[in-house]
């Protein structure tokens, strides 16, 4: 099986700022999900973690719980679209299939699933 590249990770500072401060934001207590448009008709995802998840490990299983829920539904959004995923506190203690939920929940009223 062949994996296609679905979504660019963003990195650059000055993208995550202009998403926070641009984009429409929906909360959970498991995730908070900010999105806004983009020109390069891509979709391209940024994932942040804050120290007050918990430690490393617990960080990192956010960042995967989010990846993964993002990638089941990856196939549904529509293109052009920049999104950042920030996890909360209870993020580390649930399953990617509860994150995937509240995240199309989230994507569903940000307009973005096809």
């Amino acid at each position: 099986m062949v994996f296609m590249k679905q979504f660019v990770p963003i990195k650059e500072n000055r993208d995550f700022r202009r998403i926070y401060g641009k984009g429409k934001s929906f909360v959970h207590p498991f995730l908070v999900t900010y999105a806004l448009k983009n020109r390069s008709g891509e979709i391209r995802v940024g994932i942040t973690t804050s120290k007050k998840t918990g430690n490393a490990v617990r960080r990192s299983r956010s960042r995967r719980v989010i990846r993964e829920a993002f990638r089941q539904l990856a196939p549904g959004v529509k293109p052009g679209f920049d999104f950042i995923f920030v996890a909360r506190g209870k993020t580390p203690f649930v399953k990617s299939t509860d994150v995937c939920r509240v995240m199309e929940i989230h994507l569903k009223k940000a307009g973005v699933l096809l």
